[in-house]
């Protein structure tokens, strides 16, 4: 993508500047690029066309071509001034860490970068922080980039719950289709975040989902015998890891496997990430596959 010098997420946190650090990661990534896909491009149907030779079948209307025998083709509207929103979570398991940076400053990092890159693109944006209710809603707009890093800035992880409130009460909210993008570390049934997300995908928008992980605990290196502390409920319990460990990655691993079935198709963009990524791979890989889900139309 680029040849620049690639720096770690932990580095950029030690920057300490969201708007510099979002900066430097987007132009970086779109002068390695021949040409800059969209984050927030619209799929809205606009009109047919007849098919002439050399054109995409793929876009080939076949229920028009049963009923009248005829050859046309879907197009679309490529709108590139669509509202992007980031939805963060800051539950208090976002802010753990282990070794590294936390989950919610990874989180904040890439928040900030694909919000710079949307602004870039002419798309507006916004934010709404939530945990167990929403905290903080910065509309999407033209003007609002300002105001979207300076509110990530001071986001802290605190409180938990469901995501299917808050995110319920941001449809109600939402009178335009768009995008969002939702960070967290998704830590519910794969059953209950579908059934939370289906009032944003139920009204049209597109959902494109990080769950954001640490390293450790899609590995789980623990040895020494300790106790674990949930940050959301401050339950403590003592572990033997050697004595869990196999039934833990097993747990963690379906988890991981019902998460991309129950999130695949449809309005939902489900990537797994976690905190040693480079903000580069991450912003490549949405737009890789948004590329990929508007072509395949």
């Amino acid at each position: 993508m680029t040849d620049r010098v690639r720096l770690d997420p932990a580095t950029l946190v030690r920057i300490g500047n969201l708007e510099l650090v979002a900066r430097w990661v987007v132009e970086g990534f779109i002068s390695g690029l021949h040409r800059s896909p969209h984050l927030g491009y619209s799929t809205d149907f606009a009109e047919h066309r007849p098919y002439v030779p050399g054109d995409d079948i793929r876009h080939v209307d076949w229920r028009v071509f049963a009923r009248t025998e005829r050859t046309y083709l879907k197009t679309y509207e490529a709108d590139t001034n669509t509202n992007v929103t980031v939805l963060l979570d800051v539950s208090a398991s976002m802010g753990y860490a282990h070794g590294g940076i936390s989950k919610l400053q990874y989180a904040k990092l890439a928040a900030a970068t694909l919000s710079w890159f949307s602004r870039r693109q002419r798309d507006r944006v916004g934010l709404v922080t939530f945990a167990e209710e929403v905290r903080e809603i910065v509309p999407p707009s033209a003007r609002h980039l300002p105001h979207v890093l300076h509110t990530l800035e001071r986001a802290t992880a605190r409180g938990g719950g469901p995501l299917a409130g808050p995110l319920a009460r941001i449809a109600q909210s939402q009178q335009r289709r768009g995008v969002f993008v939702l960070l967290s570390d998704l830590y519910e049934p794969a059953s209950a975040i579908a059934r939370a997300l289906a009032p944003l995908t139920g009204a049209g928008h597109d959902v494109i989902v990080l769950q954001v992980l640490d390293a450790a605990e899609r590995t789980f290196p623990f040895g020494d015998a300790t106790t674990f502390r949930d940050l959301e409920s401050g339950e403590r319990l003592p572990v033997t890891p050697a004595a869990m460990r196999a039934r833990y990655l097993a747990a963690m691993d379906a988890h991981l496997t019902a998460m991309r079935g129950a999130l695949s198709g449809g309005r939902v963009d489900y990537h797994l990430i976690d905190t040693s990524h480079p903000l580069e791979r991450v912003l490549f890989d949405v737009l890789a596959r948004r590329e990929f889900l508007r072509t395949a139309v």
